[in-house]
């Protein structure tokens, strides 16, 4: 991105956070010897589940609005740092120790550079040539990457179901190449580039948590990995977008306030309570709510499009995730 100031984009649903997402290996940093979830599913996990989607989903329109008025990575990089933050607070309320062993160093930044860093910054960009509603579908090809990657990697067996999986996910995609013609699809290109390039960054972050698993505390290890992993996000909107607060409005900063306390704090924290209370599959499943709240909301708030290639990729993404998540 050249220097200079930055210059608010029009939101007209043609460009593009998120997590901020949202990255389902940041919950994944514990130890490996740690007993698995219960089998019972309770209701109180199924609504801290609830929530934990509709947050995240929410997350995308409400990034795409904020660029009306700031830059992409400055607002992605600064909430996450003070979300990051706020969740080490929290962390620390609940008796977990901020302290890490030197030997664990070398796996939290790499952690942190995969899953947040990475995300962020390609999300965040991805936005300026694509509705969320769009981005939002193909970031969740995610789980798939990840099974193909650990196929690779980890030596997992790779099923029919799960190339399936891979076969329709490129398919949703394709529905968004050509659902508004040659020439839009050209435009939207380097949008789905990076979405693609973050989701498969962030699949190899989940690849090697499992590989090399942290011995931190669940809430610390998300807790630093987000703001470790911001603040080169932050740096760089600073250094290249140049943001200027007067030019959030009273609708910017309730944003702002949302991405950092909603998308991040409350979003984590209902994720955490939800892992204790359901088995990690019956979580992980769920989680693909959170494509088709950022897709209705997008239509409802941002009045993006909602035809026949949105939702033909909505429909493939779902499928390929939940061949992938049951195989």
């Amino acid at each position: 991105m050249p220097a200079g100031r930055w210059r608010p984009v029009r939101n007209t649903g043609k460009v593009r956070p998120n997590p901020s997402i949202r990255s389902l290996s940041l919950h994944r940093m514990t130890d490996p010897n740690q007993p698995a979830a219960k089998a019972r599913i309770g209701a109180s996990g199924l609504a801290f589940l609830a929530v934990t989607s509709i947050c995240w989903g929410l997350n995308w329109p409400a990034t795409k609005y904020i660029m009306v008025e700031w830059p992409p990575l400055s607002a992605r990089g600064l909430t996450g740092i003070a979300g990051g933050a706020l969740l080490a607070v929290i962390a620390v309320m609940r008796g977990q120790s901020l302290l890490v062993p030197a030997e664990q160093w070398p796996r939290l930044l790499l952690s942190a550079l995969l899953n947040v860093t990475s995300w962020m910054t390609s999300m965040g960009l991805a936005l300026l040539w694509l509705p969320a509603s769009e981005a939002v579908v193909v970031a969740y090809t995610m789980p798939v990457w990840a099974s193909l990657l650990a196929w690779l990697v980890l030596g997992e067996r790779m099923s029919p179901k799960r190339i399936l999986a891979l076969v329709m996910e490129f398919a949703g995609i394709a529905a968004l190449m050509g659902g508004n013609g040659f020439a839009a699809s050209m435009t939207k290109l380097p949008g789905i580039v990076m979405v693609v390039a973050g989701a498969f960054a962030f699949a190899i972050g989940t690849i090697t948590s499992k590989k090399f698993p942290m011995a931190l505390p669940l809430m610390t290890s998300s807790a630093l990995q987000i703001g470790i992993g911001c603040v080169p996000v932050a740096l760089a909107g600073l250094l290249f977008e140049h943001p200027r607060l007067e030019a959030l409005s009273t609708v910017g900063w309730a944003l702002m306030a949302y991405m950092t306390v909603i998308g991040y704090c409350v979003a984590y924290f209902c994720w955490f309570a939800a892992l204790e209370r359901l088995p990690a599959s019956v979580a992980t499943i769920g989680t693909m709510s959170v494509p088709v709240i950022g897709v209705v909301a997008s239509a409802l708030v941002l009045h993006e499009p909602l035809g026949i290639g949105q939702i033909a990729a909505l429909g493939f993404t779902l499928a390929g995730v939940a061949l992938a998540t049951r195989s």
